[in-house]
């Protein structure tokens, strides 16, 4: 018989978030996680190429004032409207336990980004998950009813649904009482950012990443943008639990990144033009799917199974995501690669589909 240990009894046990496989063959086609597929800019590696590694020993700038000040000028905002941090999830988390501190339920969807409900859990944040419309839609009515705080993606992970400026404003608009942020790692794929709505709501927040538009996933970069009260509060949150969030090298990177937007625009246009092409060879294999403005496609076929598919194109090592969970259960999300990448799973899915 084995004693319960008394110190289990405080520890704070959470179900975690599970990320997309990372397979360690590099033999494959990795469709699964949502990275683009191409580098970053080219003004990015010269800055690898020529940074000064006995740097490295210093204590990097807090404040992470070269990069806050490039994201300022390219969104035309001062530099205390932006708040950097350690990925998006980074940002997510300190905006978590920033604003989310009421005895009211945080509101999000059913269907979303599944660290939200992680976040809520392990910082004992109430929360009610508002179902979405049969075609995967927000509807605004669900988000107008006392809470203590609104989070949802736009575009929608995994579904890549847009909503309309119009329906956020509702939103905003009609929560003065409540921090509404909407995650928008996706924007840059063809949606429109609320980042229009931040000077007339001051109870909005607009949360962005380089992981996906501009190709850094593994440099970990995200940021916020809102008024100047929200932005101190999460400044003062995250001094209170680590001041050194980021390498001096992320912050020189991600600077030089934002002011390539002649190398930002190519890249988005290659992604949104195979996107297109992908929703043309999908739908000729008989796969029904959203209208996604994001970098993935969220697709279900007419007869077959999505896990016996995702199976399947594993087994050819050809990665997509795919979760077994209510009301997605039969849907594949298929990230947006190089058309070269497209073709390679095309042709797998002929095969499959035979």
């Amino acid at each position: 018989m084995s004693l319960i240990n008394s110190w289990e009894n405080n520890v704070r046990k959470v179900v975690p978030y599970t990320p997309g496989e990372q397979p360690k063959d590099a033999n494959v086609i990795k469709l699964n996680t949502n990275e683009n597929p191409y580098p970053p800019s080219p003004q990015v590696k010269a800055v690898l190429e020529n940074y000064d590694c006995g740097k490295m020993r210093l204590y990097p700038d807090p404040d992470s004032t070269v990069l806050v000040e490039a994201i300022a000028e390219r969104y035309k905002l001062k530099p205390t409207q932006v708040f950097v941090g350690v990925g998006s999830d980074d940002v997510l988390s300190v905006a978590f336990l920033t604003f989310f501190n009421s005895d009211k339920p945080v509101i999000f969807p059913d269907i979303t980004y599944s660290f939200y409900d992680v976040w809520a859990d392990v910082y004992r944040i109430p929360y009610i998950q508002k179902p979405l419309t049969e075609d995967f839609r927000i509807n605004p009515k669900d988000y107008k009813c006392e809470n203590g705080g609104i989070i949802f993606p736009n575009p929608n992970a995994p579904t890549g649904c847009e909503e309309s400026l119009e329906m956020i404003e509702e939103i905003v608009k009609g929560n003065p009482d409540s921090v509404v942020i909407i995650d928008e790692a996706y924007v840059d794929f063809g949606a429109e950012s609320a980042l229009a709505l931040i000077d007339k709501y001051e109870n909005l927040l607009v949360i962005q990443t380089f992981s996906k538009s501009r190709s850094m996933a593994g440099m970990r970069i995200g940021y916020a943008m809102g008024n100047e009260k929200l932005i101190k509060y999460m400044n003062d949150v995250k001094f209170s639990i680590n001041s050194y969030t980021m390498t001096p090298l992320t912050q020189l990177c991600g600077a030089e990144a934002v002011r390539d937007e002649e190398y930002f625009q190519e890249t988005l246009s290659k992604i949104i033009s195979v996107r297109e092409y992908s929703k043309e060879r999908l739908s000729q294999l008989g796969f029904t799917f959203t209208d996604s403005k994001s970098n993935f496609i969220f697709a279900s076929h007419k007869t077959k199974p999505a896990g016996e598919i995702f199976t399947a194109l594993k087994e050819k090592k050809i990665f997509v995501r795919y979760w077994n969970k209510p009301r997605i259960g039969n849907h594949l999300r298929i990230t947006v690669g190089t058309r070269e990448e497209m073709d390679a799973l095309f042709a797998a899915l002929e095969d499959i589909l035979k």
